[in-house]
């Protein structure tokens, strides 16, 4: 048995199930759900009907590196999203079966062990987990008020002879917080520095409210780096599409890197199926869904704050779908189960999403409620959440 599985930590929504095993729902309410993050807005028809137009070709092996035309499609939305004067489909593009598939991946391809690999904390907890697999030492970079919920790596790392990654997450999960241009430079300039891999996790980087993020090629870009040397930027058709079982994403940036994550992957055995190569290649020529998408995301936003301006920050984030919320008291694990027993409502406890560094957990007293359901379904749920917050806070 490989060691190596005992140190993974249970996933958030397992430790949720702990949590919530004794309560008894509110039986006079339909049960509800703001924990997981699966978008729920309808799929772009484009996209469907290119899957159907090429199930057979489950007949057929997939290539590794996909398909010629995939690639440009991915390549050409790239350069058009982040403004990059160039990217070659052929050596800086790689088709992934999901982002969670690529981040666990490439550090088992790219990272040795008795090494560290930095992250955000609140984190996606995949790269935890890929650091452990590898046999690396996870660093856990606090994203709270004091950085705007946005690590830049000039604090908490130990060692940087020691570092060989650093994952960042633009636009942040849970926060929702997005680093400028300006600041994804200067990680850049760091990476190089100190000769490490930094890759970027984008997944969110279509869900925005006014202005679209900036990416960490377009940084590289502007730096005049097109080779973007030692950064991989990861993006996905599961939130800008609402295709998250479709499992379908790119990893783009450093063609040296990605040589050599492909060479891994051919012996892992992801290579996308070629009905969903097709329908990803229609998905990231549409854009008409995905500013449906973004405005269904306003409306449902514009409501949360009008319902629960007294829990919520000034502004909404910039992008991303989740709220972030402090709990009143600050028992985030305390008032889910409360949420859950009075509303028949899910929710998240921040402290899951973090781990404890040095007596503190950056997570904790908060919550994350994830607005993915239609509007109609999120209003309910927002009325819900309003009611418990007001008889928590009451109580605390």
């Amino acid at each position: 048995m490989n060691p190596r599985i005992d140190a993974l930590h249970p996933y958030p929504f397992e430790k949720l199930r702990a949590l919530v095993s004794g309560i008894t729902p509110n039986p006079d309410l339909a049960p509800l759900s703001l924990g997981i993050g699966e978008p729920q807005h309808p799929p772009p028809q484009v996209a469907i009907d290119a899957l159907i137009a090429q199930v057979g070709d489950v007949a057929h092996y997939p290539a590794t590196l996909g398909r010629a035309s995939l690639r440009a499609a991915i390549a050409d939305w790239l350069k058009q999203r982040f403004a990059l004067n160039t990217i070659d489909p052929d050596q800086q593009v790689l088709p992934v079966t999901g982002t969670r598939e690529a981040l666990f991946a490439v550090v088992q391809a790219l990272v040795g062990d008795d090494c560290d690999i930095a992250m955000p904390n609140p984190f996606y907890q995949i790269y935890e987990g890929a650091a452990l697999m590898a046999g690396a030492t996870p660093i856990y970079l606090a994203a709270d008020p004091s950085n705007d919920f946005k690590p830049m790596g000039d604090t908490g790392i130990p060692d940087y002879d020691r570092l060989a990654m650093m994952f960042i997450c633009t636009p942040g999960n849970p926060s929702g917080k997005v680093y400028t241009s300006a600041e994804l430079q200067q990680l850049i300039r760091l990476a190089q520095r100190h000769d490490f891999i930094l890759v970027s996790d984008e997944c969110y980087s279509e869900i925005y409210r006014d202005q679209a993020p900036a990416g960490l090629l377009q940084a590289a870009a502007d730096m005049g780096l097109d080779d973007y040397r030692n950064c991989l930027a990861v993006g996905s058709l599961s939130k800008r599409s609402n295709l998250p079982g479709l499992r379908s994403g790119y990893m783009a940036g450093d063609a040296h890197l990605l040589k050599r994550f492909a060479r891994y992957r051919t012996y892992h055995g992801c290579a996308m199926p070629g009905h969903h190569q097709a329908a990803s290649e229609a998905a990231w020529g549409d854009e008409a869904h995905v500013a449906e998408n973004r405005r269904l995301y306003r409306i449902k936003f514009d409501r949360a704050y009008e319902l629960l301006a007294d829990y919520l920050d000034d502004q909404p984030p910039a992008a991303g779908f989740y709220l972030w919320p402090k709990v009143p008291g600050g028992d985030d694990e305390g008032f889910t189960r409360f949420l859950l027993e009075r509303q028949n409502l899910r929710v998240l406890p921040g402290r899951y999403l973090a781990r404890d560094v040095d007596g503190s957990n950056p997570g904790a007293g908060h919550f994350r409620a994830a607005l993915v359901s239609a509007p109609d379904t999120t209003e309910t749920a927002l009325v819900r959440l309003k009611t418990a917050l007001d008889e928590w806070s009451a109580r605390a």
